[in-house]
């Protein structure tokens, strides 16, 4: 048995239990179809149990298959991880991490910890893959990532959660809104002012929608959007009121004349940030040391003392 669980034999299954079939993992692989087909005929020989139930439109994972593609994703990751930290286990030099992010890190804050890092760590190199939260999720679940920093609603399988904490959601609105003297709002009292929101499906607007129901509220947005840098720039240029976490806009909303305001509804305050890696695998040591680093850069994000925050220029004493 132990002689079939090696690389070839493990990227072969787990591409084939990815695609649902032999015929499309041998197109992604550039492989024949008869060494993929070979390959998993031997692991299911020695395991002796069958890894798919084979179907006329492809191929299910077993119950053993789900076990085996657990073990296999984590073996692989591992091992490709030791390939390129050989010889630089104590400096961290010649390895690449592979970052999966909620779309909301991605305009500031993980540009902002990617530099940082570099500067201590100038030999790793990563590559970042914006994504909404569940597939940023299942990149890491699945091996195709090292790490996922995302919002979640609900506790995640497969993952562990290396460091989370709590990601309400507040308002950004421009300094010269009628609102922005407000300690607090409440969505009732946004309804008459242009909105943007992101589109169904994001963490924020999720808790908008259930929020919106159980107080009867109507919000009507001028701009609904998937994108937080085009919704950003949109209610700066109009004057529309955002919905944002704090550490996706804490490092420029002042500056670019906003507030941020925190919301009455204690609903608005059930999301979390979290630090995302695959479950049961041990992580190799650039991996961790990127972990540590952004559970630190997180933590520097507090939400506002006493209500709104203020401007750049108001907290600085300089004239408005």
């Amino acid at each position: 048995m132990a002689l079939s669980l090696h690389g070839i034999a493990l990227r072969y299954f787990v591409e084939v239990a990815r695609s649902g079939s032999i015929s499309d993992a041998s197109a992604r692989l550039h492989v024949a179809v008869s060494a993929i087909s070979r390959q998993i005929a031997r692991l299911e020989s020695e395991l002796g149990v069958a890894l798919f139930e084979r179907r006329p439109r492809g191929m299910a994972l077993s119950e053993a298959g789900e076990r085996l593609l657990v073990y296999a994703q984590r073996s692989l990751l591992e091992a490709a991880h030791v390939m390129k930290e050989i010889g630089g286990l104590e400096s961290l030099h010649g390895s690449m991490i592979r970052v999966a992010s909620s779309e909301g890190f991605a305009a500031d804050f993980l540009p902002g910890a990617l530099a940082s890092f570099r500067r201590q760590y100038p030999g790793i190199d990563f590559t970042l893959s914006v994504m909404s939260p569940g597939e940023a999720t299942r990149r890491v679940r699945e091996g195709d990532a090292d790490l996922a920093l995302t919002f979640s609603l609900a506790p995640e399988k497969g993952v562990k959660v290396e460091h989370t904490e709590r990601a309400p959601v507040f308002v950004l609105l421009r300094a010269d809104h009628p609102l922005a003297v407000r300690a607090k709002v409440s969505l009732a009292d946004l309804q008459r002012y242009p909105l943007v929101l992101p589109e169904p499906g994001t963490t924020i607007r999720q808790l908008i929608d259930i929020t919106c129901a159980l107080e009867g509220i109507l919000l009507e947005p001028d701009l609904t959007c998937d994108n937080s840098a085009a919704m950003y720039r949109y209610a700066q240029k109009s004057g529309a009121i955002m919905f944002t976490g704090l550490l996706s806009v804490r490092d420029r909303y002042a500056d670019d004349g906003f507030v941020v305001m925190p919301l009455v509804h204690p609903q608005m305050r059930q999301r979390s940030i979290q630090v995302q890696t695959m479950a049961g695998r041990e992580l190799p040591p650039s991996v961790r040391a990127f972990r540590d680093h952004l559970i630190v850069e997180i933590a520097g994000t507090k939400p506002p003392a006493g209500g709104r925050a203020k401007t750049g220029r108001q907290r600085s004493g300089r004239a408005t």
